[in-house]
């Protein structure tokens, strides 16, 4: 296999499933050697789960995928929320190949619950696999390739993180999952400022895809077709990330887009918008009226999915 990625090494977690399966498989036809990473949690992300990757593992099954179809590729159970398994994804990479190119951050799981029913411990869960589960594979991966430029060594590294809809909006009744999908969005742009000067680019996603995650929570829209472009395949979202994990992306960083079916958008956040500065301090009702005026002149917020 050869393509843009050829022999980069490329590590995607959440990938024994979805969008990271397509991810993975994706890579690998454009000629990338994997670490395919997945702990085969259920939905939830509470059953099966055992810090292994044996052999009917969600991730040794695309591993094996990809080896059959002529690729080269390790699976890795460990749990990447975790400073040990962020640590050993990196290692791995490290040992098997020599060498690491590109972090794609995926994986998550959902535990949706209206704010009022919304439990600490399902909030905790949530934005540890999501958000923590980006912050250590990313923190390690950097550390590597700091060193790498210190030993005058630059890399062409890339990371690619998930975030989401719901993190660019909000979801209803996903104020755990949108909060830590928000999270990714802010801790992309720090570490896309903090590493360009090692030759690391950071970026991120927000997808539209048909997953164990959006299938049941929005079934209606995420049904696949009897025939005709299948617009909610996670395939479709597969080549931008490709794309954004190889050298051919140079230049791009700190950026997120939107994908979903055959459609791309570049996502503008938060920008100054109407001010107003009176040169002291307001008083209440001062401030109030002040608002209401600059609220005229602004554009209409974004609706929240589900309101």
């Amino acid at each position: 296999m050869s393509g843009i990625c050829d022999r980069r090494v490329v590590v995607v977690t959440g990938a024994g499933r979805g969008l990271g399966r397509a991810h993975a498989l994706a890579f690998a036809a454009e000629g990338a050697r994997l670490v395919v990473n997945d702990l085969g949690v259920g939905l939830d992300g509470t059953s099966g789960a055992d810090g292994t990757a044996g052999p009917d593992s969600p991730a040794a099954r695309v591993a094996e995928e990809i080896r059959a179809a002529g690729g080269e590729a390790v699976p890795h159970g460990g749990d990447i929320a975790t400073t040990q398994g962020a640590a050993s994804l990196v290692r791995t990479a490290l040992e098997t190949y020599g060498r690491l190119d590109t972090l794609v951050n995926n994986a998550g799981f959902l535990r949706d619950r209206m704010l009022v029913n919304l439990d600490e411990d399902d909030f905790d869960a949530v934005v540890r696999v999501h958000l923590k589960g980006h912050f250590l594979p990313l923190r390690h991966a950097a550390a590597h390739w700091r060193s790498e430029a210190k030993a005058g060594r630059p890399p062409e590294a890339r990371i690619v993180n998930t975030s989401s809809g719901a993190g660019l909006l909000g979801s209803v009744g996903q104020g755990n999952y949108s909060a830590a999908k928000a999270g990714i969005v802010a801790l992309t742009l720090v570490a896309a400022a903090e590493l360009r000067r090692y030759g690391v680019q950071v970026n991120a996603i927000a997808p539209a895809a048909r997953t164990r995650m959006t299938e049941r929570t929005f079934a209606d829209t995420m049904a696949a077709p009897d025939s005709g472009f299948d617009a909610m395949a996670p395939e479709n979202v597969s080549p931008l990330v490709v794309w954004l994990g190889s050298a051919a992306s140079a230049g791009v960083t700190g950026r997120v887009f939107e994908a979903e079916g055959g459609r791309i958008t570049v996502m503008e956040g938060w920008r100054q918008g109407p001010s107003a500065d009176k040169g002291e301090r307001w008083a209440p009702a001062e401030a109030g009226e002040a608002a209401r005026k600059l609220l005229a002149e602004a554009g209409e917020p974004g609706s929240v999915y589900g309101a």
